[in-house]
């Protein structure tokens, strides 16, 4: 090759890379999601299909119903519609009616993201103020849980996905011989832990074939959908691995105290919604803390206050309420946990 066949791009610094758009960490969001997604209908069927697709229809039709209200252009386009339906849905039994799942989607839109002034102004994660409004409204359903791979997931719903608004769902016969729809039916392994003190075998908890939410069961698959996020860096693993040690070291304490009434930090770590919510949840961008020590202290706060209400609480699940907690503390964690500016002087300091 010739040296006047030779070319040489020089540009001048800086070299800064464009930073994704809202969207495109939306988008890549979903993709983690998907996974579960098609795990959960695995596990539970039709129901759960159904389900995850009314949530996140409501979420997006609340959406743009605002929108046209206040006479802006649509945001549906940005996936955060989307992403609130499907951690929703995920975050409810499989079973749940689906009216009920439509009420749910409209108030995480309506009083966890449009009353705040929408996408970048919630001080709360939309998706966990529709469960805890759900929690409060319908406290029956959403504690009733049915078994994970029943024979006819694929083509009969579970009754109580049909059930008419403010109607008792009738058990088929079929379910019935299958699941006694109740309170109990399909315990999940905090409920049996709970109420019954079985512990579910770890290895169980990790695949996920346990009963639970819909798209909370597998700690694996949980793990590399995050995975994923933190290899794009749409995700700051800071948040879910300071929930696990403020979890693992909250459920130690009591362990090493009586072993024999309470749990292992392992089935804490594994069991209910604690990972799911470590990732997808806590990891808000918007309502959790953004300095190193702030994420330290989030973290920390947010296991430690699950580890109480489980124990002594009356829920049997209690990340949702210590999440909601932490976003409200947020501002103040952040303020006293601000670093200080290089070449600032301290105040004691200024006072000298």
């Amino acid at each position: 090759m010739a040296k006047s066949d030779l070319k040489i791009d020089i540009r001048t610094s800086p070299y800064i890379r464009k930073a994704p758009t809202v969207t495109q960490i939306m988008r890549n969001v979903v993709y983690a999601l998907l996974p579960l997604v098609i795990y959960s209908v695995y596990l539970f069927g039709i129901s759960a299909l159904a389900l995850l697709l009314i949530t996140t229809f409501s979420c997006m039709a609340t959406e743009h119903f605002f929108c046209w209200m206040s006479d802006k252009k649509s945001t549906i386009t940005d996936f955060s519609a989307v992403i609130t339906g499907l951690l929703l849905a995920m975050t409810l039994p499989p079973g749940f009616p689906l009216w009920m799942g439509a009420v749910a989607g409209f108030t995480a839109i309506a009083m966890g993201k449009t009353l705040f002034g929408g996408l970048g102004f919630n001080i709360f994660n939309p998706a966990l103020v529709g469960r805890a409004f759900i929690q409060a409204a319908f406290p029956v359903s959403i504690t009733t849980w049915t078994p994970a791979l029943a024979a006819d997931r694929f083509i009969e719903f579970i009754p109580s996905t049909l059930a008419i608004p403010f109607m008792k769902p009738l058990a088929t016969a079929e379910w019935s011989s299958q699941v006694a729809i109740d309170g109990f039916s399909g315990a999940t392994p905090l409920a049996l832990m709970k109420f019954q003190g079985i512990i579910t075998d770890s290895y169980d908890l990790f695949i996920g074939s346990t009963a639970g939410s819909t798209g909370e069961t597998s700690t694996l698959l949980i793990l590399v959908c995050g995975a994923y996020l933190v290899y794009r860096k749409m995700l700051d693993w800071r948040i879910p691995a300071a929930v696990i040690i403020g979890t693992s070291l909250s459920a130690e304490l009591f362990y090493f105290i009586d072993p024999a009434q309470y749990p292992s930090p392992a089935f804490m770590l594994l069991s209910g919604g604690l990972m799911f919510a470590a990732v997808f949840m806590a990891s808000d961008m918007v309502a959790s803390p953004v300095t190193p020590l702030g994420i330290l202290v989030f973290g920390c706060l947010v296991g430690f206050l699950t580890v109480i209400i489980r124990l002594f609480g009356g829920l049997t699940e209690a990340v949702m309420y210590a999440i909601l907690f932490g976003n409200a503390a947020t501002p103040i964690i952040e303020t006293y946990t601000q670093p200080r500016i290089y070449g600032a002087r301290k105040k004691n300091q200024d006072k000298s």
